[in-house]
């Protein structure tokens, strides 16, 4: 028996098809993507991983976000196969690593992003976090790689409030597109200043993680009385609760990860999901947002 019939296909792609995050430069970039982080590290999984990736894409989710750190490759290369045959239909987002984020080094690692996702381009390229590069030159090297055509956008990604500001003081700087960081029900630290800052610069948020990485936290996040009493009214899962909370705004990309096809399933349907102001109130009362500058989030 299919997971999916072809007819809820098509219903939960038009849906997420429906809702987009507009970046700086104008460009309209599905709300909800797919995250790899440790995906195409085990051999034994890799056509089910592969499986679940194009299932996604069908359900709307286009936007793959990997990067040269996740598996060392592993990721890029699976992705890479993952998207023969459907590459103009996505929108592919890699990341740089900071001690590869200078002049020439950057430059070396795009074409090895590239070649391992089987692109001639990438549609958003970003710096994974902070390094001991200069903002200028990552910048500059940004904006030769965009114009080789090797990248259309770039951006950034664990940057905090402080790092943001410094950035735009950078000439090149307003072409930063996204800020890619942790972001959660549960670690709702960015919405006492970066959140802010970044709207004020129409720079959306990318959250990966956004329900939590597996664990102790995830796991109280979950079975949250008031979480679970919302989803239930919603015929949804607490999962699809968590991701259509952090897409409320319509200024964040969320990228959950799925290994399985029916996680990516459950993912894509959060889509449909809509939450009240009451019901954000409810869940704001049990993860209240911060009255005080708090650390980045990474993991």
């Amino acid at each position: 028996m299919s997971l999916i019939s072809e007819n809820e296909i098509e219903k939960i792609r038009s849906i997420n098809g429906k809702r987009r995050v507009v970046l700086p430069d104008g460009t309209r970039v599905p709300a909800l993507g797919q995250g790899t982080w440790y995906l195409g590290e085990n051999p034994s999984t890799r056509k089910a991983e592969i499986n679940t990736l194009r299932l996604g894409v069908e359900l709307g989710m286009t936007l793959i976000d990997t990067a040269e750190m996740y598996g060392e490759g592993k990721s890029e290369n699976l992705i890479g196969d993952a998207i023969k045959g459907i590459r103009d239909k996505i929108f592919l987002v890699s990341k740089v690593y900071p001690h590869n984020a200078g002049i020439p080094d950057i430059f070396n690692s795009c074409e090895n992003s590239l070649r391992r996702l089987n692109t001639d381009h990438l549609d958003l390229y970003l710096l994974h976090w902070r390094g001991n590069v200069p903002f200028q030159e990552t910048i500059e090297g940004m904006e030769k790689l965009k114009k080789q055509g090797k990248i259309l956008r770039w951006g950034v990604s664990n940057f905090d409030t402080s790092d943001m500001m410094q950035l735009s003081e950078c000439s090149g700087s307003e072409n930063c597109m996204v800020n890619q960081v942790l972001y959660h029900l549960g670690s709702r630290g960015i919405e006492f200043d970066l959140l802010p800052w970044q709207g004020e610069h129409n720079m959306p948020i990318m959250a990966y993680c956004p329900i939590a990485k597996g664990g102790r936290l995830r796991e109280h996040i979950l079975n949250e009385k008031t979480l679970n009493e919302i989803a239930q009214n919603h015929g949804a899962t607490p999962v699809q609760v968590l991701l259509a909370w952090c897409m409320r705004s319509g200024n964040v990309i969320a990228i959950p990860k799925a290994s399985h096809e029916k996680h990516v399933v459950e993912n894509a349907r959060a889509g449909a999901v809509v939450l009240s102001k009451d019901e954000l109130d409810a869940l704001g009362k049990v993860f209240p947002k911060p009255d005080r500058k708090m650390p980045l989030d990474v993991l």
